[in-house]
């Protein structure tokens, strides 16, 4: 846990880790970006996503693409298909 979230995102890029939120209006989706190298991945709670200032904060934002009436995800799901992702392209 962390006081200030925003802060601690930039103490991460100083370190040269790429920071990827999500969110459903992002450009892209999960499935474009590059995972490979080293990430902190953001994530947002169900329907309230991530606060403006972490969002501004992120190097880039990323959606998860949504199938049929599905129109998001809880967090937790999000989060291993995140993981699962960087996962995956880690090992190809």
């Amino acid at each position: 846990m962390v006081t200030n979230l925003a802060r601690t995102l930039n103490e991460l890029k100083e370190r040269n880790i790429w920071c990827i939120g999500t969110s459903e209006d992002a450009p892209k989706t999960l499935y474009e970006v590059d995972l490979q190298g080293p990430v902190a991945l953001v994530l947002g709670a169900e329907g309230e996503g991530i606060r403006q200032l972490t969002r501004k904060t992120c190097d880039e934002l990323v959606r998860l693409p949504m199938k049929g009436a599905v129109e998001s995800l809880n967090v937790s799901v999000a989060s291993g298909v995140c993981l699962y992702e960087a996962v995956r392209q880690r090992s190809t």
